[in-house]
């Protein structure tokens, strides 16, 4: 069907619109993004591919917008940049064999609202509101559809790549452990080049930065095999930001860690429980995915986190709201105060409210110990004496949680 061009006043009005959806506010972003993971949990559960979505959804609105712009009305070619496409990779790395079709609908659904306030803002003239609307619904709709197959034919591309050599087996093997098929241990260690029985540690390693020095996480997954016994760990590509790794030992210096990888900004690790044979295998590596989803659902300033630490943080935040009531309810006024105060309350609690052993730790004098301990107590809602638990807990929230007061 020949594609129908709108009018001169409605081309007008078209390309006014695509200007305000050039420059979108964020709070319009921020929406987009919140609907298309709420209707895709596993994208969401995921930092690396929800990142890579909001990018996307961005990228798109740019596009459809500095097209009209510059043309307003005619046929939008689809977007074949690096941000969707991206996705395309992602997903086959994971596995996903379709892409989510609904995500980029519910995507569509939230931009063609906004955009129907913005025409009813432009015009109140029936004909030329039912013209306008007309038009930029075949032009999204088409860009959609466009830019949809695009990406298809990408992933076809992909999986095509990742199936040949050596990758796609050891990925096909940790798969099978992890899911745990009946694969018999020494094939899976022929495949794998690496011991299943002993202890284990996993930890998933990523970079914020997707567009960064990606060979950093090779070299982080490298530093962590040395801080577990100086061992070479076993490492996969999970995805093009994300490795998962396994090293044999049952202990991992995460000071030695930290100092290996502190130049290494966008890199992240999350580490595991550790245990002994297939079953810890498995297990160490979904306890440190369940750490680095509370890194992200918290967007934690932390570098390293283990989920020895985090463990209770990671149940009590899954429901967002009611953790910031129990933060909020716990600790009243000390939410607010500085960190050091809250560090010092902490410390004191974690070190079985002793003020010895808290002062001799913090670097502090006893007796300034003592006076920020006062302080807190007219802070809190309760003296500490009576909630030194909840208080704790509240507050190991808030150590985790990237926006914590400064």
């Amino acid at each position: 069907m020949a594609w129908k061009q709108p009018s001169a006043q409605v081309r007008d009005l078209i390309r006014q619109c695509a200007q305000i959806v050039v420059n979108a506010r964020p709070e319009w972003l921020e929406e987009l993004d919140r609907a298309v993971l709420a209707a895709t949990p596993a994208v969401a559960s995921d930092p690396e591919l929800a990142a890579a979505v909001s990018r996307s959804n961005r990228a798109n609105l740019y596009f459809w917008g500095t097209a009209n712009v510059r043309d307003p009305g005619a046929p939008v070619p689809p977007n074949t940049g690096p941000e969707p496409l991206s996705i395309a990779r992602e997903l086959v790395r994971r596995g996903v064999n379709e892409f989510p079709l609904d995500a980029y609908r519910v995507g569509e659904g939230v931009a063609w609202r906004r955009l129907m306030e913005i025409a009813f803002e432009l015009t109140s003239d029936p004909a030329v509101l039912h013209e306008l609307l007309d038009a930029c619904s075949r032009s999204i709709s088409a860009f959609i559809d466009a830019t949809l197959a695009g990406i298809a034919a990408q992933i076809e591309v992909e999986r095509d790549e990742l199936t040949r050599g050596t990758h796609a087996e050891r990925r096909e093997t940790i798969t099978l452990i992890l899911d745990g098929a009946p694969i018999p241990r020494r094939r899976a260690e022929e495949r794998l080049g690496y011991a299943l029985t002993g202890a284990h540690t996993a930890a998933v390693i990523w970079s914020d930065d997707p567009d960064g020095d990606l060979a950093a996480l090779d070299r982080a997954a490298e530093a962590f095999g040395q801080a577990a016994g100086g061992v070479r760990p076993l490492s996969v590509l999970a995805s093009t930001a994300t490795r998962w790794v396994w090293a044999p030992g049952s202990t991992v210096d995460t000071e030695a860690l930290t100092q290996s990888i502190g130049d290494m900004r966008d890199v992240r690790v999350a580490i595991g429980s550790t245990g002994d044979g297939v079953e810890a295998f498995r297990r160490s590596h979904f306890d440190a995915l369940t750490t680095q989803q509370m890194m992200a659902r918290l967007h934690s300033p932390q570098q390293i986190a283990t989920f020895t630490d985090i463990q209770l943080v990671a149940l009590l935040t899954a429901d967002a709201d009611r953790a910031g009531a129990f933060v909020k309810h716990t600790l009243g006024d000390l939410e607010s105060a500085d960190t050091e105060l809250q560090d010092t309350v902490r410390v004191f609690v974690n070190e079985q409210c002793n003020a010895s052993r808290a002062a001799a730790r913090l670097y502090l004098h006893r007796n300034t110990l003592l006076r920020r301990l006062a302080r807190a107590d007219e802070l809190l809602p309760r003296p500490l004496t009576q909630s030194s638990v909840n208080v704790a807990v509240a507050l190991d929230v808030l150590r985790w949680n990237g926006n914590r007061p400064g």
